[in-house]
């Protein structure tokens, strides 16, 4: 099969700050600000990859654009310091175990309301 991985995301962000926030500081994203082209964004990178990308831009700044986006899913281990993370930066978040998949997952929202999963499989789903 040629498709391989998700190289990147991008989000249409309201308040680029909140974002960039809630990516760096809460999940630990590495956060690189971007300006060109008549816009203004940031590269969020995991492991050297800017996997999301993030545009800063109101509603009526992209009217072909319908919302954010609904979830995209992370790949994840360290369930117990994730948790800690969170719960420091006082971000509510879901727990949704599946065990018929081997899978744990944390589920929450950032500040434009997009769902972010962080999915934990196998052992890094039993270590938490």
């Amino acid at each position: 099969m040629p498709l391989h991985k998700i190289d990147h995301i991008t989000l249409n962000s309201s308040d680029l700050a909140k974002t960039c926030a809630f990516y760096g500081d809460a999940l630990g994203f590495d956060v690189q600000l971007k300006e060109g082209r008549g816009q203004k964004g940031a590269w969020l990178s995991l492991d050297g990859h800017p996997c999301v990308h993030v545009m800063s831009r109101a509603p009526e700044q992209s009217p072909g654009i319908r919302g954010q986006m609904d979830h995209f899913a992370i790949e994840a281990t360290g369930l117990a310091e994730i948790r800690r993370r969170l719960g420091r930066a006082g971000l509510a978040f879901r727990e949704n175990p599946i065990p018929e998949m081997d899978l744990h997952q944390l589920v929450l929202r950032d500040p434009d309301g997009v769902k972010v999963e962080l999915n934990f499989r196998g052992f890094a789903a039993r270590e938490g």
